[in-house]
């Protein structure tokens, strides 16, 4: 094993529930579009990859809001103000790593392997996950962060993780990935990387069959459940 590649939301941090959803409802509140997502309804629409195309699903399916102008303008600048406001959720502290990523990260460093995140959410706002939620010394050992619109196909095509590949210099046998659903499972599976699932309470009746690992959640001492000798054996 050479590198250890993490998804962002509902990997590092359980995002979606708390954080994306609230922060799309709270744009749309703050344009006047009566519009506010449950929570059961949003673990439907999170299988949707990427929040842009996430929008265009949801009002392709039930209608679009009234003198909106040009589509794609709008998603846009909703996306935008919905970054902007998931962003004040994060500086806010509200959020916090998952249980065991913190140690799975520093167990990686101290092996030396390299590190890599891999997401098809807002760069920005997975760029300051990383620096504020796992620090600015951890930062440091991230080979690189991969998200947004960096690649022109999303999760479950495995187009951002060729990339990593790419940009990294390694095979896929190297390399193991860290996902929490059923469209970054095929994205990992079809670029035939190791992957390791953690569940979230959107994703745990999903399909996964054929990873190589499936678990709650990494885990905190004394009760950790993934170390990094067991992400190892995986590549062996």
């Amino acid at each position: 094993m050479k590198a250890l590649i993490f998804d962002c939301d509902g990997v590092l941090v359980d995002t979606e529930r708390d954080g994306h959803r609230v922060a799309f409802n709270k744009a749309f509140a703050s344009k006047a579009i009566n519009i506010e997502w449950s929570v059961s309804q949003y673990g439907e629409l999170v299988k949707v990859a990427g929040g842009k195309e996430r929008m265009k699903s949801f009002f392709d399916e039930h209608g679009w809001p009234d003198n909106i102008g040009d589509r794609e303008e709008f998603i846009l600048d909703m996306h935008k103000l919905k970054t902007k406001i998931f962003m004040d959720i994060i500086e806010s502290g509200e959020l916090a790593l998952r249980p065991g990523i913190a140690r799975v990260v520093d167990e990686a460093i101290r092996e030396g392997l390299k590190l890599a995140v891999c997401s098809t959410s807002n760069e920005k706002a997975v760029t300051l996950i990383v620096e504020k939620l796992l620090g600015p010394e951890r930062r440091k050992h991230f080979d690189t962060i991969l998200a947004g619109d960096v690649v022109s196909r999303k999760k479950p095509d495995p187009e951002i993780y060729n990339l990593v590949l790419h940009k990294l210099s390694l095979k896929p046998q190297d390399c193991v990935v860290i996902e929490d659903s059923r469209n970054g499972f095929l994205a990992a599976h079809s670029a035939e990387i190791h992957c390791l699932i953690t569940t979230n309470g959107y994703t745990s009746q999903d399909d996964f069959t054929g990873a190589d690992m499936i678990v709650p959640e990494l885990g905190d001492l004394p009760n950790d459940i993934v170390t990094i000798n067991d992400l190892i054996k995986l590549t062996t």
